[in-house]
């Protein structure tokens, strides 16, 4: 059957649009226009750090040194007309280095808050593990509230807010296991893999041709911070049908009561998936989701929620592979 005008065609079945969401999909191709324009491949971390950006859901990036982890997420945010920040973790980095302190102005003779890094719109932490628990701790408000705390006032977020954390998952001498209650803030946890040889050949040939200019020049913003918040409130109005937000209850509920998984998902994280897939059908021009959208991403979801038990982790089971046996296992809505 033909495609119709205002109709979108899914499995088998069409659906009347009720949400033109044109804007939003055009926008999400120049940011990756503008992206290919540096990055070589790479095509499921750039979609699934779309798909935060326009959630409102923070990132953790796991990848060995050099495959442009913090690269792409500085050029996301040049490509977005909105203030960014970048946090360099280290261990003696205090909380106050992070959110602020207040100090005593003379001039006035009061003491005045002071914003630290993190009051930014987009905020690039680099190397989130180097940093000990009570540093990691400052971020717990923020990355939930959007707001933080300090000396009984509460300042808020300028909107949109996100977060994107970097960690390298091979060195871990002078590293700090990230909490499981911080890893559950995290909408995402994207793994970053080598290139291929075509990949890493097209990467020679792009920096050979720059001579020398940095690669954030080459990035033009194509999306304003309203435009952004704009789009983040769109994405709450794509319909989901009470059969699908079973079935997200249903494949969270999995993870607790599976004998291979010793710690399971949060609520949280049910509600990460539907938003996630909400998002993902808004991209394709929908405003409804399918369970293809659930299952897209699901594994990204869910992959740093879960523990494994010491069995399955002796054995080198993977929690990506255990989440996607896991939904294999779990009875599709017709």
């Amino acid at each position: 059957m033909e495609q119709q005008k205002g109709i979108d065609m899914d499995e088998n079945n069409l659906f009347e649009t009720r949400i033109d969401f044109t804007a939003l999909s055009e926008a999400v191709e120049k940011i990756r226009a503008e992206l290919a324009k540096v990055i070589v491949g790479q095509g499921q971390m750039i979609d699934l750090l779309l798909i935060a950006l326009l959630t409102g859901g923070h990132t953790l990036i796991e990848g060995v040194p050099g495959v442009a982890k913090t690269l792409v997420a500085k050029l996301l945010a040049k490509s977005i007309e909105a203030d960014f920040s970048r946090i360099q973790f280290t261990p003696d980095l205090m909380p106050s280095d992070v959110i602020g302190t207040t100090v005593y102005n003379m001039g006035k003779g009061e003491f005045q808050f002071k914003q630290g890094p993190v009051f930014s719109n987009l905020v690039l932490i680099d190397e989130i593990n180097r940093a000990p628990a009570k540093t990691q701790s400052a971020l717990f408000e923020v990355m939930e509230e959007k707001q933080i705390s300090v000396d009984g006032i509460t300042y808020q977020m300028p909107l949109p807010f996100l977060v994107f954390a970097t960690q390298n998952p091979i060195e871990h001498e002078g590293t700090y296991r990230l909490p499981e209650a911080q890893l559950d803030r995290f909408l995402f946890k994207v793994i970053v893999n080598y290139p291929s040889v075509e990949e890493d050949e097209q990467i020679l040939d792009i920096h050979d041709k720059a001579k020398g200019q940095l690669q954030t020049e080459a990035i033009s913003p194509v999306l304003s911070a309203g435009q952004l918040v704009e789009f983040q409130k769109q994405i709450f109005e794509v319909t989901i049908e009470d059969s699908l937000k079973n079935y997200i209850a249903r494949i969270v509920s999995a993870t607790r009561n599976h004998k291979d998984i010793y710690l399971g998902a949060s609520p949280r994280a049910g509600i990460h998936i539907m938003n996630a897939a909400k998002a993902v059908a808004a991209i394709s021009g929908r405003d409804f989701v399918t369970p293809s959208d659930i299952k897209e991403i699901t594994g990204a979801v869910l992959c740093h929620r879960i523990v494994l038990s010491p069995d399955k982790e002796m054995e080198g089971i993977r929690p990506e592979e255990m989440i996607k046996l896991l939904v294999q296992s779990i009875e599709v809505p017709r």
